[in-house]
């Protein structure tokens, strides 16, 4: 298998890598999505647009190459809610991982306990932007979508169906949140506990590791390339990305400087402690006997870009910033959470909110920028640290363009980190995985071998990480304070 395409499907651009066989990119495009963000916190995508994205950019990139690629492999966003017919076709918009609009079921389910029931069957939190309150909340308020639905899905699905007229749902999209990741099948007692177990019908079973499917003629039209070329789908954006940034060994984490952070850890057992804070979840992944313990925060570069607009500045500036301003940013601190959906990992809160706390006529634009970055480091800091980081750590994300940032981040893990140097790890891991599953005669474990070379690493210095370990625990004391208040004050603005 000479050449695979990679196609990663984000929640505002999609981007697709031509690889050849050493992993080497050979050609590359990207083409935004649109978002439609509407009243109410609601987040959804036209599934026409998505699947228009990717007609856009596996054409731009084959006409650069020169060539098709031998096999199509698919990866992308997670969570969220795509309903279809039985024809593959949207009956409503998809509605988006970030959509807020059962926030307020969520807060009550965690009251009185429905995510602690589930949670317990599962290892899977849940937060208003995935299937369990999303399910709920058409039943309640828009049912007739539901009674046109055939399929309970999710973006790398739903694109894989409407080009193969296969539905095809990866283990690791289907963790979150109603799967038992020891057996890869739901679990009856978790729909139960969110009040949709008639609703089971909806949901796809997992299919098997090294599952292929092929072009169809339909979508071998909307592509340009020829019918039965093997499509590989899955897995979803997370687990694409830890394998195409070297996660290797258990214990070795990554850690996606994106729009949300995403901390996951890769480990050999699940432990379902119903004792444990219900957040986060255990990914499934293409390799029996892995998982990955994964803490997907809100918080992310979104937070940086709030912070930057507010000062006047554009990311181009976020190195210059840094360097102006020092470590603890002279006083000013910050709390990160601006998603409308409020947080989901290391716990789960609809009603958390943001703070930029010690502000006087003496703060500059950098100390904002700085405290905003800080507490980032610092919530990722909190997820790898619940997620069990024992090992190495990669960083990729396009937070990973400052290298200022990078070095805070490095600082206030107190380790070093692994920057690889290729843009797309999430196509690069996917095509990893599909072409392990084409290898029939000698298959290749897909957590295997040694990390990719071209990378750069990031060491901490040793003064700054003092320093931040002080103010972690500031961040982690006024954290415990501030949830306390949350949900009974609710978000502002909501």
């Amino acid at each position: 298998m000479s050449t695979v395409l990679g196609v990663d499907i984000g929640t505002s651009v999609t981007k697709a890598v031509l690889f050849d066989e050493e992993g080497a990119p050979l050609a590359s495009a990207a083409r935004p999505s649109r978002l439609d963000r509407l009243p109410g916190g609601r987040v959804e995508q036209d599934p026409d647009d998505v699947v228009a994205s990717v007609r856009s950019v596996v054409r731009q990139v084959v006409s650069a190459a020169g060539r098709p690629p031998e096999a199509l492999a698919l990866t992308g966003q997670g969570d969220g809610l795509w309903l279809r017919d039985g024809a593959g076709r949207p009956v409503r918009p998809a509605i988006s991982w970030l959509d807020a609009r059962a926030s307020e079921l969520v807060t009550r389910w965690l009251a009185d306990g429905t995510i602690r029931r589930a949670y317990a069957y599962t290892g899977s939190g849940m937060f208003p932007g995935c299937h369990g309150p999303l399910l709920h909340w058409l039943q309640e308020h828009e049912p007739e979508s539901l009674a046109r639905a055939a399929t309970a899905g999710y973006c790398v699905d739903t694109v894989a169906e409407r080009l193969t007229g296969r539905v095809c749902l990866d283990a690791s999209d289907a963790t979150l949140p109603f799967l038992d990741p020891r057996t890869r099948t739901y679990a009856p007692d978790a729909l139960a506990a969110c009040g949709i177990a008639e609703r089971a019908g909806l949901l796809p079973e997992p299919a098997a590791p090294g599952t292929v499917l092929g072009l169809d003629a339909r979508g071998a039209s909307l592509l340009g390339l020829a019918e039965g070329l093997p499509v590989v789908a899955g897995p979803y954006d997370l687990p694409a990305c830890a394998v195409g940034s070297g996660v290797r060994e258990p214990g070795d984490g990554l850690l996606i400087l994106g729009t949300t952070l995403a901390c996951q850890v890769l480990t050999d057992r699940v432990d379902l402690d119903p004792a444990a804070e219900p957040a986060g979840m255990w990914l499934c992944t293409p390799a029996p006997g892995r998982w990955l313990r994964a803490m997907p925060a809100m918080v992310g570069t979104a937070a940086l870009e709030w912070v930057l607009a507010l000062v006047g500045a554009g990311t181009d500036a976020v190195d210059t910033l840094l360097a102006a301003s020092p470590p603890g940013a002279r006083g000013v601190r910050a709390l990160p959470f601006l998603s409308e959906a409020g947080e989901r990992a290391p716990f789960v809160e609809p009603a958390a909110h943001g703070r930029l706390d010690g502000l006087s006529l003496a703060t500059g634009p950098a100390d904002a920028v700085r405290a905003v970055c800080e507490a980032i480091a610092y919530a990722a800091r909190h997820c790898l640290e619940t997620a069990g980081l024992s090992g190495t750590l990669a960083l990729c994300g396009g937070g990973t363009r400052s290298v200022m940032w990078a070095r805070l981040i490095a600082d206030v893990l107190g380790r070093p980190v692994r920057i690889p140097l290729a843009e797309q790890v999430g196509a690069l891991g996917v095509a990893a995985v599909a072409r392990s599953a084409l290898n029939t005669s000698s298959p290749s474990p897909v957590f295997s071998g040694a990390p990719p070379s071209a990378h750069r690493t990031v060491e901490p210095d040793p003064g700054n990480t003092a320093r931040y370990e002080e103010g972690y625990a500031r961040y982690r004391a006024e954290l415990a304070r501030v949830r306390a208040r949350w949900s009974e004050a609710g978000p502002p603005g909501r």
